[in-house]
């Protein structure tokens, strides 16, 4: 690996699929939303083990492949090596950007990054007059800036369910965990920003993350960069599992209600059971399914930096989530992720299905007198 020395330690891995035979082109969301070889797992993956030996240019056009994947980890999945391809797909993203080569979508996420985090900041302050928040609270609330900016009721709910699930009040972490750092190939910068997240942290007991992504950034991304957290980090949709007693049932019409598996709170977090245990509580009967679901559940295409890299594949691949839902009987759709439910509402315009977010049932479960009719579909 001479040319890109840093995936010297991912060579075993890299080679599972060079040599492989396949099996798992299917799984990948974006090469079925658009069918090139180069973007398969197989593809991606082969031409990152040909950067890093020399055998083609390390150029824009070599280098974009890596950044065609939106980190779902279906792939793994279907691997009986369970290799781990989004991983390794990360670290070549980090090898690429150092070689001055990452896709233009990638290098603005860097560009405008210190903008959106002052923008979410301010959001978060609009919050600090709840209630519920006291900036001295042991535990602090990391709703995500995807809640923040571009769904905030879907923020203040998560305020009221929170609070209600710890029994007290709340701090709020008003900052973006800086995953799309990450996920552009800037480690260095994700690896400064994750130590100052990681400091305001230092004095509280447990963070409770709204996001999935966030989830998994703050819990798993930041050891990787040696930014290790005392307080112990929990997913909301974990926590209200664990605390069904203060969930009350929630009066809606009869429809379907399904359950769309966030692939970074499912195959990342290996939280299946949590999400539909809470919508059964809330709901009186099990949530409705997807055709493929849990750990074969079929991504959103909004994750891994995709919308901004490929976006009309991204949206291809929201598309096809709502019409794999309204095969399975329409309804409404109910996820755990931010950019899941920004990328399926916005679908959802051009398709009439309804999307919520879990957090809104939470919330609405811990005060029942509230409902659905100031939020939108």
């Amino acid at each position: 690996m001479r040319v890109l020395p840093t995936l010297e330690a991912h060579r075993s891995e890299l080679e599972k699929c060079v040599f492989c035979p396949k099996l798992c082109r299917s799984a990948c969301p974006v090469s079925n939303a658009e069918p090139r070889e180069t973007i398969t797992p197989w593809g991606k993956m082969s031409i990152a083990w040909m950067c890093a030996h020399g055998d083609v240019p390390v150029d824009g056009s070599h280098a974009s492949p890596a950044w065609a994947c939106t980190g779902c980890f279906a792939c793994r999945e279907w691997c009986d090596h369970r290799n781990p391809v989004t991983g390794v797909l990360l670290e070549a993203r980090d090898a690429l950007w150092q070689r001055g080569v990452a896709p233009t979508g990638a290098i603005q996420v860097v560009q405008r990054f210190a903008r959106h985090d002052v923008r979410t900041q301010a959001r978060a302050r609009e919050l600090a007059s709840h209630p519920s928040v006291r900036a001295d609270a042991a535990d602090a609330l990391l709703i995500g800036c995807g809640y923040l900016r571009a769904a905030r009721h879907e923020a203040r709910d998560a305020v009221d369910a929170a609070a209600a699930l710890v029994g007290g009040p709340i701090a709020l972490l008003g900052r973006c965990c800086g995953l799309p750092l990450r996920l552009a190939g800037d480690v260095a910068s994700f690896a400064a920003h994750a130590r100052a997240v990681g400091a305001s942290l230092d004095r509280c007991r447990r963070v409770v993350a709204v996001d999935s992504g966030c989830a998994l950034a703050v819990s798993k991304l930041y050891a990787e960069v040696g930014v290790r957290l005392s307080a112990r980090v929990e997913p909301m949709v974990k926590l209200a599992a664990e605390r069904l007693s203060v969930l009350s049932r929630v009066s809606h019409r009869v429809e379907p209600v399904r359950w769309h598996d966030p692939c970074q709170l499912g195959r990342g977090l290996g939280h299946y059971d949590a999400p539909r245990a809470v919508l059964a509580r809330v709901l009186g009967r099990p949530p409705d399914e997807f055709d493929d679901h849990s750990e074969q559940a079929v991504c959103s295409g909004a994750g891994g930096l995709l919308p901004a890299t490929m976006p009309a594949v991204a949206r291809a691949i929201a598309d096809a989530r709502l019409e794999a839902h309204a095969r399975a009987g329409g309804g409404r759709v109910v996820t755990a992720c931010a950019s899941s439910l920004l990328s399926l509402r916005r679908s959802a315009r051009r398709t009439g299905a309804a999307v919520d977010d879990l957090v809104s049932w939470i919330a609405r479960a811990v005060r029942p007198s509230s409902g659905f009719a100031r939020r939108r579909s």
